[in-house]
């Protein structure tokens, strides 16, 4: 089982400071957009965050109330009150601060002789934590800051209006961004038995395969909902279908229940309207590159379309400079993607039956791999 080392307590901090900042950035800008009479974008940037926080505090009671199944209700109870009150996030990252630092800097320490928590067993508490809060992230990311990104980049696109309010909501949607796809990938690797370590070349590569594809479709969707709003609209719904009906088929497996995994179904459609993911850990090499197929050709139809029907707005400096990044990202994006699955792409997934200790020849032993083995793959 790998560690949970100093450098990954430290990541664990950062996150947890821009998830902070990010929570103030918000409120600041929807009051922003309230004390200007622009009534709407602080209803929709509310509306998201209202609905990631929701979502994040179902599934974590949900999982608290798993892994803690049989144990003390009385705790429950305080648990399931936390999350009413949708601060479930902060209670994990309580735990994932306590646990962490005990793993990364105390577990070389002379330890107590009643200390009953072996070594082996606070590194895997560590990582459990971590990687439940890295679960939570991503639908955080693609509930919430995400659309709000996308938001943002059709206000800059459609009127022109910018000011530091709105960069800073725009710097913050992309360091939000930026640490869960990273973070998501490092709590996958020390998960999962059959991963290897996430360096820091894979990380880059990693992190600009998926920070350039998604900036690039979010500028397209912008310029759609600029041509047409009923358009995006249309268009969004039908990604989504599609998203869902691949998640019905692959027939995921994530949750206890079928209420909540028809829930974590309709949250995976979403995630797939910005951005690729593996849902059952099988090869998609062809799945993939309809995906992004599908996103170049829309792409193109973008700037055709612009050309076509108001060829005027295309000298306009703010539709010119997004083609042209629009364009750069999608080209580079999808360089970095090749980049990364030839060279640094696990090219096998765990599996619950092959899962068994190979080292001993002991059969019947499994490891442990948590939520993760039947979570996003990627």
């Amino acid at each position: 089982m790998m560690k949970f080392t100093k450098q990954n307590f430290i990541f664990l901090v950062a996150g947890f400071i821009v998830y902070v900042v990010d929570i103030g950035v918000d409120f600041w800008v929807v009051s922003k957009y309230f004390c200007q009479g622009q009534y709407f974008w602080s209803i929709l940037i509310l509306c998201f965050r209202g609905l990631s926080s929701l979502v994040t505090q179902i599934f974590s009671y949900e999982w608290f109330e798993n892994d803690w199944e049989g144990t003390n209700t009385g705790k429950l109870k305080w648990i399931f009150l936390v999350h009413f009150f949708h601060c479930g996030i902060f209670l994990r990252y309580w735990f994932a601060l306590k646990y962490g630092c005990q793993a990364a800097f105390k577990q070389n320490d002379i330890r107590d002789a009643s200390d009953p928590d072996p070594p082996n067993f606070i590194q895997k508490r560590a990582l459990d934590v971590v990687t439940d809060i890295s679960m939570l992230r991503v639908f955080k990311t693609f509930l919430e800051t995400t659309p709000q990104l996308f938001v943002q980049i059709y206000i800059l696109v459609e009127h022109g209006e910018d000011d530091l309010c709105q960069y800073g909501a725009i710097f913050m949607s992309f360091c939000g961004i930026s640490i869960s796809t990273v973070d998501y990938q490092i709590s996958l690797r020390k998960s999962l038995p059959d991963k290897e370590d996430f360096h820091l070349l894979p990380k880059l590569v990693y992190l600009f395969y998926k920070l350039l594809t998604i900036t690039s479709w979010l500028l397209s969707i912008s310029l759609i909902t600029v041509l047409s709003v009923g358009g995006s609209v249309i268009l969004l719904i039908v990604l989504w279908l599609c998203g869902f009906a691949w998640t019905l088929k692959q027939h995921t497996t994530f949750c206890n229940s079928k209420k909540m995994e028809y829930l974590y179904r309709t949250v995976v459609g979403i995630i797939l309207i910005f951005t690729f993911f593996n849902v059952k850990g099988r090869k998609t090499k062809v799945f993939i590159s309809i995906y992004y197929a599908t996103h170049t050709v829309v792409t193109l139809g973008v700037l055709f379309g612009y050309m076509f029907w108001k060829p005027s707005v295309i000298k306009d400096i703010h539709l010119t400079v997004v083609s042209i990044l629009m364009i750069l990202g999608l080209v580079l994006g999808i360089i970095f993607l090749i980049v990364y699955y030839r060279h640094f792409h696990p090219s096998t997934y765990c599996r619950p039956q092959a899962c068994s200790d190979e080292v001993d020849g002991e059969a019947g032993q499994r490891v442990e791999v948590g939520r993760f083995q039947n979570f996003l793959m990627q």
